[in-house]
C-alpha cells in the first residue's frame, strides 16, 4: 500500500476538520463555489471527481473480460451480491434507521435525503480500491481485474435504473435526465478516457501505464481531500448544530458493510471458492464506489443536501471497516 491508501482515513479525517473549520470561518466563499453550477452539476466538484476517477479507470484492462468463462462462480457471487442484494438491503436499512429508529431526532425531509445518500452508495460497487483490498488478502490479481471490469460494464447500464427505482420507493422525486447525465459524466466518459489513455500508453510499453498512474496519484489525493473539504464546508453549520448526525449516518452504513460481507462469505463457502478468489469477491461486494455516489448525490440533491453528507460519511466509514475485514480474512487464512 502506498502512503495514500495506508493513511486514507487520516487524510479524510483532516479534510473533514478543515472543511468544517473553513465553512464556519468563510461561509461566503463556499456560497460562491456552490453557485458555480451547470445543469445541476457543480463545476468545481465535477473537476475534482474527475481527478479522482481518471487514474482509476486507466488501470482497468477491458480485454480481461474474455477470461470470465474460466472461473464463473466467483464472478457469479460478486454480481448477485452487488446487483440483487446490496442495493436493496441498503435501502431497507436506511428506511429502518431513519424512518423508525432515528425518527424522533431527524425531520422527515432530512431523513429522506440521508436514505437517498445511502441508496446511492449501495448502488455503486467499488472499482479501484478493490485492487488494494485484493492485494492485502493475497487475492488472484487477474481474476480481480475481471470482476472489476465486468462490474463497471454492468454499472454503466444498471446504476441509473436501480437507483431511480429505489429512490422512487422512498417517495423522492428523481429527474431521470439528471441521473442519466450523472452516470454518463462520472462513469461512461471516464471509462472511455481511461481506455483510450491506456491504449496509447501500452503502445509505448507495458510499464508506461504504471508510471503514468504513479504520476497522477498525488492529484487523486488532492481531488479526494479537496472534495471532502468542500462537502464538509457546505455542511459545517449542520454538523456543528447536530454533532450526532455523522454517528447516526455511520451506524446503518457499518451494519450494511459487515452484513454484506457475511452474506458474501457464506456464499463463497457454499460455492466452495478458493481463498484467492473468495477474499476479493467478498470485498468487492462490500465496498463502494464512493466517488460516483458523492457525485450523483450532489447532482441530484445539491451540495448542501443530506444525501451528499451521507455519501461523504460513507468515505469516512469505508476505509477503517474494510481494513478490519481484510484483517478478518487474513486471520482466517492462518
Amino acid at each position: 500500500m502506498g502512503l495514500f491508501e495506508r493513511f486514507l482515513t487520516v487524510w479524510v479525517g483532516l479534510g473533514i476538520l478543515a472543511g468544517v473549520g473553513l465553512g464556519l470561518l468563510a461561509p461566503g466563499m463556499f456560497g460562491v463555489i456552490a453557485g458555480l453550477e451547470f445543469a445541476h452539476v457543480n463545476l468545481v466538484v465535477a473537476v475534482l471527481i474527475w481527478i479522482m476517477i481518471y487514474p482509476m479507470m486507466i488501470q482497468i484492462d477491458w480485454s480481461s473480460i474474455k477470461q470470465v468463462g474460466q472461473k464463473p462462480r466467483g464472478l457469479f457471487l460478486t454480481l448477485v451480491v452487488n446487483w440483487l442484494i446490496k442495493p436493496f438491503t441498503m435501502a431497507a436499512l436506511g428506511v429502518l434507521f431513519f424512518e423508525y429508529i432515528f425518527a424522533p431526532w431527524v425531520d422527515p425531509q432530512t431523513a429522506s435525503e440521508y436514505i437517498a445518500g445511502m441508496i446511492l452508495l449501495g448502488v455503486a460497487p467499488c472499482t479501484a480500491m478493490v485492487f488494494v483490498w485484493s492485494q492485502l488478502v493475497k487475492g488472484d490479481a487477474s481474476y480481480t481485474l475481471v470482476q472489476v471490469s465486468v462490474n463497471d460494464l454492468i454499472m454503466v447500464f444498471a446504476f441509473a435504473p436501480i437507483a431511480a427505482f429505489l429512490l422512487g420507493v422512498t417517495s423522492l422525486t428523481v429527474p431521470w435526465e439528471t441521473l442519466l447525465i450523472s452516470t454518463i459524466l462520472y462513469v461512461v466518459l471516464p471509462l472511455i478516457a481511461g481506455v483510450l489513455t491506456r491504449e496509447a500508453l501500452l503502445r509505448q510499453s507495458s510499464a508506461a501505464v504504471s508510471r503514468f498512474v504513479a504520476r497522477l496519484k498525488p492529484w487523486s489525493i488532492v481531488g479526494l481531500i479537496a472534495t471532502v473539504v468542500l462537502l464538509f464546508g457546505f455542511q459545517a453549520r449542520t454538523i456543528v448544530a447536530q454533532p450526532l448526525v455523522i454517528g447516526m449516518i455511520a451506524i446503518p452504513l457499518i451494519v450494511q458493510t459487515y452484513g454484506i460481507f457475511a452474506v458474501s462469505w457464506l456464499g463463497a463457502r457454499w460455492l466452495k471458492l478458493p481463498r484467492d478468489i473468495a477474499g476479493p469477491a467478498c470485498l468487492i461486494g462490500t465496498s463502494n464506489f464512493f466517488e460516483l455516489a458523492v457525485a450523483v448525490a450532489i447532482s441530484l440533491f445539491g451540495l448542501n443536501s443530506g444525501a451528499a453528507l451521507a455519501t461523504v460519511v460513507g468515505v469516512l466509514v469505508e476505509v477503517p471497516v474494510m481494513l478490519s475485514l481484510v484483517w478478518l480474512l487474513n486471520r482466517g487464512r492462518t
